[in-house]
């Protein structure tokens, strides 16, 4: 069993991975790069790429999509930004000028879905578009990005869980991760000559999760039965997705002193939205083919 790991090392015991010296970022003539910036810019671009396809396939002018990408890649980042502040607050109250630092982190994805979707009403209106035909070829490419950008958590060694010893545990170095992630429990399972946490990988959990829905989505987006279906099956399947997966996260973004993790309301008001109106639907559908 190995006690002791470099600042660098992380593994997966029970699969038999061990990774030594997996850096945080690279250099570029003297100037850092951070891996989870060149992940999260592959996970934009794969989930364009992939919106473009969709939008081929279907009959529909790219153009539409590229022109929306430019505006939705700059409103998704302040989406996102907001969202985190709003719900760490008590990070930045007292250096207001440290919301403009996204280098040190902070960037949450419901953030940038809702302004993603805010962005794509906004723009379908203007330019006297389909809301529901392109969320409907946008999202598939937005839950691509999604899986993708969780590996950017990876190399952050961020996202984790609580304590675990199953068979996907996590072994993060101390020194790797940010101090007030550390559990009591995680701690209590620190025994003398360990330095390292074992914790549930919750990011790998919802790629995986991320995954599973993009595969169901892409079988199922020929046999939809109304425009803005796909859309519905995102919101709620991330949605529930997420509502199981972020119980087990220590970093949970949390509803003032309520304890309550408001990526888990989210997400459960998502999957409950996106299924009674799914069957509502269906139901007007039903009623206008029987009258």
């Amino acid at each position: 069993m190995q006690d002791m790991m470099g600042a660098g090392d992380i593994a997966f015991p029970h699969l038999g991975i061990y990774l030594e010296n997996v850096p945080k970022s690279f250099s570029v003539f003297g100037f850092p790069i951070a891996f989870y910036g060149v992940i999260i810019t592959i996970g934009v671009m794969a989930g364009l790429m992939m919106a473009l396809r969709e939008a081929r396939l279907t009959g529909q002018n790219q153009d539409d999509y590229w022109d929306f990408f430019l505006y939705v890649l700059f409103f998704s980042v302040v989406g996102a930004r907001i969202y985190y502040v709003v719900f760490a607050w008590d990070m930045y109250k007292d250096d207001l000028l440290s919301i403009f630092n996204i280098r040190q982190g902070g960037l949450a994805i419901y953030g940038a879905v809702i302004a993603a979707f805010l962005t794509l009403f906004v723009y379908t209106r203007v330019k006297k578009k389909s809301f529901f035909q392109m969320g409907d070829t946008a999202v598939p490419g937005l839950i691509l990005g999604q899986i993708i950008g969780r590996w950017g958590n990876f190399m952050n060694r961020e996202a984790f869980g609580e304590y675990t010893d199953n068979l996907f545990a996590m072994r993060l170095p101390v020194e790797a991760v940010r101090a007030h992630e550390i559990t009591d429990t995680m701690r209590a399972h620190m025994t003398e000559g360990i330095n390292y946490i074992q914790v549930h990988p919750t990011f790998l959990y919802e790629g995986m999760w991320n995954l599973m829905v993009l595969v169901l989505m892409m079988l199922y987006r020929r046999h939809k039965k109304f425009e803005g279906e796909i859309c519905l099956f995102y919101l709620g399947g991330y949605g529930i997705g997420r509502f199981l997966i972020e119980g087990l996260r220590t970093d949970q973004l949390q509803i003032g002193q309520t304890g309550i993790a408001v990526s888990q309301m989210l997400g459960i008001s998502l999957f409950v939205f996106a299924v009674v109106t799914d069957l509502i639907v269906r139901l007007q559908l039903r009623k206008k083919q029987t009258a």
